[in-house]
């Protein structure tokens, strides 16, 4: 009773000289899940922007292929109109060929015909040259014998001479004939080998073109698929962003929800440091009530000293007594989110196997007869920046 009177008496004490007002602030597993929430966004911000960069980069990266491709089609242009150039150039020379072919073999068979006549000219003429060898005196005389007159006998010379210069202008244009031909048939043999190669040069500088052609379209085809390679990659990047700020959006919307969890647990703080209490004598515990403290005391100070379970029980007593809070142990136990080992289920655990320690009942009858070693508090958690605790007792503070 005496412990009692004396909780009593400091309650109303500070009920008189006005209880400071609580420092806004949420219950544990709030703050815990605000917290959680918050440093999942920025490590899904920072996941977006990663994204972002990626994009940008392949971007870029897009852009340089394209631009490349389209150097090499106008490339590959160039090279297409270079080939059908030669090729056209490759037509007129096979055309001119064909017709120095067919003017060889009009030269071949006009020389044919020559060596034919030279053959026959040169076989009468060598019979001529015989018979005037052989016989040149002889016929000298026969003339001279046989000329009626002085007159007559010159006429014979005449003739004689008349012949032999015909033969010899015969012989010189045979000469002159074969000459001829045998030039031109070494000027088109000329023309024909500068022809065959000129030939062999169009085509061997169309293998080059066309295997700059194959070169040029390999090229085309690796960059083109590297395009579409990017392309895909970055149609991975854009749905894994739009992934990221869907996934902002949504825990954008989870921390407003906590927030406003918050602020109204804020203000049923502020509002339990201000309303009513009651006297410890005017609670009336149910069967289990100590059952259920005690291991709830274990579940959230089971390894803290002996002050700090004691610490906790006083929370949850404070609640009792205050108006702001359900009157029994066990609706402030259960009122929904206020203690994590209740959603967790570490508590249904706890209770199903006993696990509460001496010293945690310890505490729950201690705390259950009035004591309270954090005042009015009503809210404890672990540390964390930008609380002023009124206690720190353990590895929690309270507020």
């Amino acid at each position: 009773m005496g412990g009692r009177r004396k909780a009593a008496a400091v309650m109303a004490t500070a009920l008189l000289l006005g209880v400071t007002t609580v420092t806004a602030q949420a219950t544990e597993e709030t703050r815990r899940q605000l917290e959680q929430a918050e440093e999942e966004k920025k490590d899904t911000e920072s996941a977006l922007e990663g994204t972002k960069e990626n994009l940008d980069n392949l971007n870029e990266q897009k852009d340089s292929l394209e631009g490349a491709l389209t150097t090499l089609n106008t490339e590959l242009s160039q090279v297409s109109n270079n080939l059908s150039d030669l090729e056209n150039k490759i037509h007129t020379k096979e055309s001119e060929i064909d017709a120095l072919n067919a003017d060889i073999e009009q030269v071949q068979s006009e020389l044919d015909e020559a060596i034919r006549l030279k053959d026959e000219q040169y076989a009468t003429m060598k019979k001529q040259i015989r018979f005037m060898y052989e016989r040149s005196d002889y016929l000298y005389l026969e003339l001279f014998f046989s000329a009626g007159s002085f007159s007559d006998f010159l006429n014979k010379n005449n003739y004689i001479e008349q012949l032999s210069a015909y033969q010899q202008k015969v012989l010189q244009d045979y000469k002159d004939a074969q000459a001829k031909m045998e030039e031109k048939e070494k000027e088109l043999e000329q023309d024909m080998a500068r022809l065959e190669s000129d030939k062999k040069d169009l085509d061997d500088y169309k293998v080059q073109v066309v295997a700059e052609q194959s070169r040029v379209s390999g090229l085309v085809s690796q960059t083109s698929q590297s395009i579409d390679a990017t392309a895909g990659q970055i149609s991975e990047a854009e749905a894994q962003a739009l992934a990221y700020e869907q996934q902002i959006k949504a825990q954008e919307e989870n921390i407003s929800v906590l927030k406003a969890k918050l602020a109204e647990e804020i203000r049923m703080a502020e509002l339990a440091a201000q309303s009513s209490w009651r006297d410890i004598s005017e609670v009336s515990f149910a069967e289990g009530d100590r059952y259920l403290l005690a291991n709830l005391i274990y579940c959230e100070a089971g390894g803290e000293p002996y002050v700090g379970q004691v610490a906790v029980g006083s929370v949850v007593m404070n609640r009792v007594l205050s108006s702001v809070y359900p009157d029994t142990v066990t609706g402030v136990i259960y009122q929904s989110g206020q203690f994590s080992p209740v959603a967790s289920g570490r508590l249904a655990l706890a209770l199903a196997e006993g696990r509460a320690t001496a010293s945690c009942y310890q505490a729950a009858d201690e705390v259950m007869s009035g004591t309270t070693n954090v005042g009015n508090c009503v809210y404890f958690r672990t540390p964390i920046d930008g609380v002023t605790p009124k206690y720190t007792i353990g590895g929690h503070i309270f507020y």
